[in-house]
């Protein structure tokens, strides 16, 4: 039998065709630098649509962005999100410098990339990350773009130090009661008067809390039209620009890498430059300013009158965080007055430190450690140094002899607080507000048995409906519908209204055996019978799941 054989055209394979995108950087802006970064954008997207194989993905650029980190570069982000989504199989870029110069950064990225598959092709070392050898030579250079970033940084800080020993800032930088013209700074007027304020406030022994206080009630804002603030301020009282001078090198970066801003407190020279502009302050208001300003950090808390401060004040500190205990007012306590963690002061700040110290109890006891039988204020500063509270209810006295004593007090707060008087208040608050709890309803608190002086509480039999039974079991159980009826039928209703019961009704006294008075408000009272009623049997298959259970 003949064998017969369908031999068909074979389809040709199409080769997809690989998304190449490209990353371009500058890391100075300049004119010059502008188009060094147009030609590499313009080269990439050129060479991208020439090639037959490649498909156009874009060119990523980032302009004056320092190549040490890659939080700042928005262009190089958009371009890893778009590698995340699956747009880019290939990524060109001129060199290890243009795309990284720190190396964990570039072998992080790298290994990001190719982890997703996606190749990075470095033209000038003529390295594919995809290669066995390319992670390899990555690293190796990497490292040397990262040394030679350090060393520009170097070349720069001795440029900018030269400039400084000549007397010239590294730059134009803001200040509040100037402006820049040319190369001299010039007094703006109105600016420059509230800076005389401020020293002036500062000299007149006000606090900064009460010049900020002052200004915002007076609308007097900053130059970007914020609210002055406390750190506002001490920047103000302590620029020696305002007195025709200059300080250079105040701060310094302490890594090229990290960038990282240091304030300098002696790593590094300073240099004065004086009489380089008119002064808004003369040097010996500010010279004066400053050593009342180390005055008054030394006192803390007591050089500030703004604040309510005793001789506790900066006293206590709290053994786990060791900040200060401040002075608390509790209202919710009638006023308890009380010290606590400052710690608890921050927002979403805590150390641990749990409970307040009663300024009663810390009376009590510093009397007591003093050996005398009320507290004196002059005897306590002459003798204690400072308390610590390690833990809950302990006070460990530092005194200024060396010796310390540590103290174990019992809380009498609840006891203090709950007087005859403010126990009546409760409860006559309670009578006229009921509770607002689950469960809770209009007559919760308002049926009351003479007989034990218990108010009855709501229950419901096996869902079948609702009563209110004494707790004391001194009366027998209020079905709340009965009770509703009754309820309705002495205040003269149709039916039982909840809003007109609140606003009538005193409350509801059971006297034994089964009278109920109502007593009203306006000072009436009705007397009626409590009859049992008839019992309800719940419905047969409710009694049949309760006998399975």
């Amino acid at each position: 039998m003949k064998m017969i054989q369908r031999i068909e055209r074979a389809a040709p394979a199409i080769k997809k065709r690989l998304r190449v995108a490209a990353y371009a950087r500058v890391s100075v802006a300049s004119e010059r630098m502008q188009h060094s970064l147009s030609a590499q954008v313009s080269y990439y997207s050129a060479r991208i649509q020439q090639h037959p194989e490649w498909e156009y993905a874009g060119v990523y650029a980032d302009y004056g962005i320092s190549g040490t980190g890659t939080a700042k570069r928005e262009a190089f982000q958009e371009m890893l999100a778009a590698c995340e989504a699956g747009r880019i199989d290939l990524v060109l870029t001129k060199s290890i410098q243009r795309f990284a110069r720190n190396t964990v950064d570039l072998l992080q990225t790298v290994r990001r990339l190719k982890a997703l598959g996606i190749e990075v092709y470095f033209e000038k070392e003529n390295i594919r990350t995809l290669s066995g050898e390319g992670e390899l030579m990555l690293t190796i250079l990497a490292s040397f773009a990262q040394e030679e970033s350090r060393s520009i940084s170097e070349n720069i800080k001795w440029r900018v130090k030269k400039r400084f020993e000549q007397g010239i800032p590294n730059g134009r930088f803001r200040i509040y009661g100037y402006r820049w013209e040319g190369d001299t700074l010039v007094i703006v007027p109105e600016e420059a008067a509230i800076v005389r304020r401020i020293f002036q406030n500062f000299l007149d022994g006000k606090s900064r809390l009460e010049t900020e206080r002052e200004f915002a009630a007076e609308g007097i804002t900053t130059r970007a039209g914020c609210r002055w603030a406390d750190s506002n301020l001490a920047c103000v009282l302590r620029n020696i620009t305002y007195t025709g001078n200059l300080l250079l090198q105040k701060e310094y970066i302490e890594d090229p890498i990290t960038k990282k801003r240091r304030k300098n407190r002696g790593e590094l020279p300073k240099y004065l430059v004086e009489h380089t502009h008119e002064a808004i302050i003369d040097r010996e208001t500010f010279d004066y300013v400053q050593k009342e300003m180390a005055r008054r950090k030394e006192l803390g808390p007591l050089a500030n009158k703004a604040l309510r401060t005793t001789c506790f004040t900066g006293k206590i500190k709290c053994g786990i965080c060791g900040k200060s205990y401040v002075h608390d007012y509790r209202n919710d306590r009638n006023a308890l007055e009380c010290w606590t963690c400052s710690s608890k002061k921050i927002k979403g700040g805590s150390c641990g430190a749990k409970g307040s110290v009663p300024h009663k109890v810390l009376l009590q006891e510093c009397a007591a450690v003093l050996g005398l039988d009320a507290f004196d204020e002059a005897a306590f500063l002459a003798q204690v140094e400072k308390i610590v509270v390690p833990e809950r209810r302990v006070l460990v006295f530092h005194m200024k002899d060396g010796r310390q004593i540590t103290r174990h007090w019992v809380s009498t707060a609840k006891k203090d607080w709950w007087t005859p008087e403010r126990r009546a208040q409760v409860s006559a608050y309670r009578k006229s507000h009921p509770y607002r709890r689950a469960g809770a309803s209009c007559l919760t608190g308002k049926i009351k048995c003479t007989a034990c002086g218990r108010n009855f509480h709501r229950k419901t039999n096996h869902g079948i409906h609702v009563s209110w039974r004494c707790l004391g079991k001194d009366a027998p159980p209020l079905r709340e519908d009965v009770l509703k009826t009754m309820i309705a039928e002495v205040m003269g209703l149709p039916a039982f209204d909840e809003t007109a019961f609140s606003e009538q009704m005193e409350r509801i006294e059971f006297h034994a055996p089964d009278e109920l008075v109502f007593l009203f408000k306006d000072g009436r009272q009705a007397s009626r019978t409590w009859v049992k009623p008839k019992k309800i049997m719940p419905p047969r298959a409710l009694w049949h799941r309760k006998g399975q259970s």
